[in-house]
């Protein structure tokens, strides 16, 4: 995509050319039909070419009123329409043309050979690319809206959540991602990485880049002191709760903004499948439209199931290689997060696609759009994986049909491409050492802990799915039904171990001094809550205060040795009774206010921004009473995370604190030489909007 995306001078030579493509293609997949199907026949194989033109004339008239009528009436009506509406097209057209055969049934069945034989067509003719959904979609952006200042520029933000820059930088050099490959090596574009903050996490990264503020956010999931129970970003009430507290009304897209697929709003008047506004408005109209425009071409339906479908089997065939091969390190790949799987890395990338491109063609001055293809692979099977790689080339062909869609907008877009932070590999802890940090904290403290390392970040992404689909009707309630589900699933993933050792452990020991009396004076069955976040473990003590290193070490005098002295730990942080942040490690100490090291500096390992990002995260009121980070493997680069995946990012150590941003040459230039916390990124990317003259504020971009 060059620099400045500009209107396609040559758009009705395009147009013409995409007709006589699917018309062909359109006439041979219904010759091949009549050979299939009995009861469909035609005079002369001209009469089918007369037939694909017909339904394309009767679609093109007929087409818009179906997808209105479906998406104003619910999703039962946009299933209806991807189901029936093009047989009702293809019925009229065969009544419009003389020599052909058929009943209403036949047409029914005629419109479902025919497409699937149109999409392995268009699958063998555009060696698997997506100019399938690109043709789909282009017929509704050559009917773009007209806007009031077409001189403004738009700038579309695609995060490519959790790509490293390492791994993004070998794939441009190996000629994986030719579509980013050909913009750097034109010059167009420019490249470079970016230092997120601790924790590195999506909720942290969003939240900084989206509002300006990594505050209040001390990992994916925590014990909130204020309320007295966990918070978890990707639940719908919680990520309100979190936006809420931190939003100011001047977010990245408070300005004729939208937010697609993302945690937070950004103070965007619109949001689409956005966590934040799941709960509040449930049933997205223009969410529905969009899709209804893909669905309602047999084809288009056809190519989400036959992507879900195979994504499905793909990934029960991967992981099942990953067993014979015996890799390591790996983890097991269930078919719940086969299905998950297909719904974020098929279905979710297709509509994501086709809600950009629907904004795009209204002229929305500033959309933010998360793709978490590579995230949600790399977690699971590796971050150099075969698996996470075909991922990111397949996210390269999306930012492709991105650019190509853009040339037909009433507005320029400039396209700006960043990763919210990296992913780092490694074992589970658990699987290492046998224990899981839950564990580990009991034997230290003779206590019970509830202990929450169940991944559920997965869940989260399907569940804003089922919460925006979710209206009124049969339909409706099915989502709401499926949302309420994926929530209790989160819920019980998180509960079940707790729950398991509470039964098992309330039979066997005494009540201990800290049941007996928490800080904050009450009583508490589980005093302690113990949390995993990639590699990054959090131990908070229940109540309304923040426990001291001393306090710690008065009721459990062999927790913070105990920690720090494990072989999978690196360090351990908290602070002391003058408020000042130590890193305990095994063999020494830090003072990270004063850099004093007593010992050897146990984040040494951890590279020159560890002290910095660490100590700005001890300093945050939410934070823990003690983090833990596990060690990284001097020669591998491998973590050990305290949940079961074999990708991980949350703490310190390997990839997982190096993210990417690419963006137009121009908008590059004069960037701070280093860019370290979401915050930062933050003003370089309000002060990309204002060059796009988008913003009346300025930015500080020191």
């Amino acid at each position: 995509m060059p620099t400045s995306v500009t209107r396609n001078r040559g758009v009705r030579f395009t147009d013409l050319a995409r007709l006589g493509v699917a018309w062909a293609a359109s006439t041979v997949a219904l010759i091949i039909t009549g050979a299939l199907l009995p009861g469909f026949s035609a005079s002369s194989w001209w009469a089918y070419a007369a037939v694909a033109a017909a339904a394309g004339l009767v679609g093109l008239v007929l087409r818009p009123a179906l997808v209105e009528i479906s998406a104003r009436v619910g999703w039962t009506g946009v299933i209806l329409t991807a189901l029936i509406g093009q047989a009702l097209i293809m019925y009229l057209a065969i009544r419009l043309v003389p020599g052909i055969e058929s009943t209403v049934w036949t047409a029914i069945a005629a419109t479902w050979v025919s497409a699937v034989v149109g999409t392995l067509i268009s699958w063998a003719t555009t060696a698997g690319t997506d100019d399938g959904l690109i043709t789909s979609l282009a017929g509704r952006a050559r009917r773009p809206e007209t806007v009031g200042d077409p001189e403004v520029d738009g700038v579309l933000f695609v995060q490519l959540d959790g790509v490293p820059f390492p791994v993004l930088q070998w794939a441009v050099q190996s000629g994986a991602v030719p579509h980013i490959r050909r913009w750097l090596t034109s010059g167009d574009y420019k490249f470079r990485e970016w230092t997120p903050q601790l924790p590195c996490t999506t909720p942290a990264s969003q939240l900084g880049i989206l509002h300006g503020t990594v505050d209040g956010i001390p990992a994916f999931r925590w014990y909130d002191r204020e309320l007295g129970r966990v918070l978890v970003a990707n639940r719908p009430a919680d990520a309100r709760v979190i936006e809420e507290r931190h939003s100011t009304g001047q977010g990245l897209l408070c300005e004729d903004g939208v937010s697609i697929s993302n945690l937070f709003t950004g103070d965007a008047s619109r949001s689409l499948l956005t966590m934040s506004r799941v709960e509040v408005r449930r049933g997205s109209t223009q969410t529905r439209r969009a899709f209804a425009w893909f669905f309602a071409s047999p084809n288009g339906f056809m190519r989400s199931f036959t992507r879900t479908v195979g994504e499905i089997l793909k990934e029960r065939w991967q992981a099942r290689r990953q067993v014979k091969r015996n890799l390591d390190p790996r983890v097991h790949r269930d078919w719940t997060f086969a299905l998950l799987r297909a719904v974020t890395n098929a279905l979710l990338r297709d509509l994501n696609t086709a809600l950009v491109a629907e904004e795009m063609r209204r002229g929305t001055k500033c959309i933010y759009v998360d793709y978490v293809d590579y995230d949600e692979i790399a977690h699971h099977a590796g971050v150099f994986r075969p698996e996470s790689l075909a991922a990111l080339d397949g996210l390269d062909r999306t930012l492709g049909s991105l650019a190509q869609l853009a040339g037909s907008a009433p507005r320029r877009y400039r396209l700006v491409v960043l990763s919210d932070h990296g992913q780092s590999q490694g074992a589970p802890f658990a699987d290492r050492y046998g224990q899981s940090l839950g564990d580990l904290c009991e034997e230290l403290m003779h206590e019970h802990v509830q202990n929450i390392d169940a991944s559920v970040e997965g869940l989260g992404r399907a569940d804003s799915i089922a919460g925006d689909i979710a209206a009124g009707g049969m339909t409706g309630k099915l989502a709401l039904r499926a949302d309420e589900m994926l929530t209790r699933a989160q819920q019980t993933s998180e509960q079940q171990t707790s729950e398991q050792q509470t039964s098992e452990q309330q039979t066997s020991k005494q009540q201990t001094p800290a049941e007996r009396a928490s800080p904050s004076g009450g009583t508490e069955e589980d005093p302690v809550v113990v949390l995993g976040s990639g590699n990054l473990g959090l131990v908070y003590v229940r109540g309304d205060r923040r426990w001291t290193l001393q306090a710690l070490e008065r009721e459990w005098p062999a927790l913070v040795p105990g920690l720090a002295g494990h072989p999978g730990v690196g360090f351990v942080a908290g602070i002391d009774e003058d408020g000042e942040e130590w890193a305990i490690g095994s063999q020494g100490r830090i003072n990270i206010a004063s850099g004093a090291v007593e010992g050897i500096d146990p984040l040494a390992p951890f590279g020159s921004h560890a002290a910095r990002v660490l100590r700005r995260a001890l300093m945050h009121p939410e934070a823990p009473d003690l983090y833990v980070n596990s060690t990284v493997d001097p020669v591998t680069d491998d973590v050990a995370a305290f949940e079961g995946l074999v990708g991980s990012h949350g703490g310190l150590g390997g990839w997982q604190d190096r993210a990417m941003l690419l963006g137009p040459a121009d908008l590059m230039a004069g960037l701070p030489e280093r860019i370290e916390g979401a915050d930062e990124l933050h003003r370089v990317l309000v002060g990309m909007l204002e060059s796009c003259g988008q913003r009346a504020t300025t930015a500080f971009r020191g």
